[in-house]
């Protein structure tokens, strides 16, 4: 249930359009909607600005399908996370207008045309191309939330001079979400180079003692340059509400 939602109960109230038990009716799912197997959250728009996002991992198909299509009645914009092909097949049964990026492994339902909440943009700047699963992830999410996207991918420290000659855009950034395995060193070079908040993202990307990406999250956590916060291992979706919200204060 987000604000558009409210808002448009309450004027129909007002104008007297609606009565009063049927606006209690449309509202008696506040704060959550139970739905046996799961209590959906359909408050969390109102409170945060930011609705409830499925995980899909460890849900069978049919839970996911059934709970974006009772999130999609209360709220403009739904987000499903690592989600299969066979996951969303289940959903487009249930929800038409999903829509499925493969790459990020992400569901998406949109019950209007997207409109940016802010004409500020987020860079998101990955270190080489495999992180670009977890990039896209952040890059979708963010503009899932209302955020114009800036996509800077594979310029990472073996070869600098390709970071170097994309300055412009990291400067036009507001916020700069930066996603790197291996070493990680990615986020500290741009936290270095750039006055803006970097949010680190570290990637399970790596040879053997990378440990599944614990090498890059060390790193980027004992980080020289100031300014640089650190979500979890290949957890764009977190990094990208992180970077909504401060984009839009």
């Amino acid at each position: 249930m987000d604000r558009a939602y409210l808002k448009n109960i309450l004027e129909q109230v007002a104008e007297g359009r609606m009565d009063t038990q049927k606006a209690l009716e449309a509202l008696k799912e506040l704060p959550f909607q139970d739905i046996g197997f799961a209590n959906i959250d359909q408050h969390r728009s109102i409170r945060i600005g930011q609705p409830e996002t499925v995980f899909c991992e460890g849900k069978t198909p049919e839970q996911v399908a059934a709970i974006i299509d009772k999130m999609r009645e209360k709220n403009s914009t739904v987000l499903g996370t690592r989600a299969s092909a066979e996951v969303f097949q289940h959903v487009k049964t249930v929800v038409p207008e999903a829509v499925y990026y493969p790459e990020a492994r992400m569901i998406v339902v949109k019950r209007k045309n997207e409109v940016f909440c802010s004409e500020k943009l987020i860079a998101v700047v990955t270190a080489g191309t495999s992180d670009i699963p977890v990039a896209e992830e952040a890059a979708i999410t963010a503009e899932s939330l209302g955020n114009p996207v800036d996509r800077i991918y594979d310029v990472g420290v073996a070869g600098i001079h390709r970071l170097l000659s994309k300055m412009d855009r990291l400067q036009a950034a507001n916020v700069i979400i930066v996603v790197a395995g291996m070493e990680g060193a990615l986020a500290s070079v741009i936290g270095g180079l750039v006055g803006k908040p970097v949010i680190a993202v570290p990637t399970s990307v790596g040879y053997g003692a990378s440990f599944g990406g614990i090498a890059a999250l060390l790193a980027m956590l004992n980080s020289c340059a100031a300014g640089v916060a650190v979500v979890n291992i290949d957890n764009g979706f977190g990094a990208a509400c992180l970077a909504s919200k401060i984009n839009q204060l």
